[in-house]
């Protein structure tokens, strides 16, 4: 069975890409989670807000299942990449 270093670089390369994108949007999932988390607490603590006070609850709940989606998909993604490269490895 090769090893990982075996692969011809751009192989390589196109793992480590792979790799780096996923933490990108990762990154992403969770800099949008806490917008929303910042914009829900921020409409609740704003007195001239009261009356929009469910669209506060309401960014904070989409914060929290963004935030899950995220993570979901990062590992997901993981996964499936990971799966890639021990087939490419056995296949060379």
């Amino acid at each position: 069975m090769m090893k990982e270093t075996d692969l011809p670089l751009n192989d390589r390369l196109t793992v480590e890409m792979t790799y780096l994108s996923n933490e990108r949007s990762l990154l992403a999932y969770m800099r949008t989670f806490i917008v929303f988390l910042s914009s829900g607490f921020a409409i609740l603590k704003i007195e001239l807000f009261s009356e929009l006070e469910y669209f506060g609850w309401t960014f904070i709940g989409l914060s929290v299942i963004i935030l899950g989606f995220g993570i979901i998909r990062f590992f997901g993604t993981k996964k499936k990449v990971q799966k890639i490269l021990n087939t490419l490895l056995q296949t060379t």
